[in-house]
């Protein structure tokens, strides 16, 4: 084994025993700075891989976060509208009238008193969805209710005016508001 490319080029006169020892330490050198270097890149990578996983963790705990917060709100809008409805709502709606109604393009019905049925297609009580049931309310609470939840509160359609057509033979004949069928 003593016939190595150093040997032979120690023996043709190109290379000398301090230059030989020179080579050797640069080349361990770079083998070490190799190492080194790819050790480097290897913390470089899982740092930039833990941030990137923080980064994810945080959106996601962001969005989870906001989503609780909207149910959260959610539920106090419902509280709220449930408390307007109990403390302001009419209690002595029981009566003996039917009055018809549609919620969700379904039709439904109460039964009001008189005084309520006269109060409703005046305008002054409004159907308020309560969970499963219905109750009424007056007009101003109504409106407090559908400025927390549109969906709350069922349109009364009542129109006080009333089109006339020119040439309506009845036009002279006015239908009574208080017309029971």
């Amino acid at each position: 084994m003593g016939n190595t490319l150093f040997d032979q080029l120690k023996k043709a006169g190109l290379a000398d025993k301090n230059k030989a020892n020179k080579i050797k330490q640069d080349k361990y050198k770079n083998k070490k700075q190799k190492k080194k270097g790819s050790a480097a890149k290897q913390v470089d990578e899982s740092k930039l891989l833990a941030k990137k996983a923080l980064a994810e963790s945080t959106e996601r705990d962001r969005k989870i976060n906001l989503q609780k917060k909207e149910q959260a709100d959610r539920k106090a809008i419902a509280a709220q509208i449930k408390q307007l409805i109990e403390t302001h709502g009419v209690q002595d709606q029981d009566g003996d009238i039917i009055y018809n109604f549609t919620d969700a393009s379904v039709v439904k019905h109460i039964y009001v008193s008189e005084q309520g049925y006269k109060l409703l297609m005046a305008g002054r009580l409004v159907i308020a969805k309560l969970l499963e049931g219905y109750e009424l309310v007056p007009a101003p609470i109504a409106e407090k209710i559908k400025q927390r939840d549109p969906e709350s509160i069922i349109a009364a359609e009542h129109s006080t005016e009333v089109e006339l057509d020119e040439d309506d033979p009845y036009a002279d004949y006015a239908i009574p508001d208080d017309l029971m069928w």
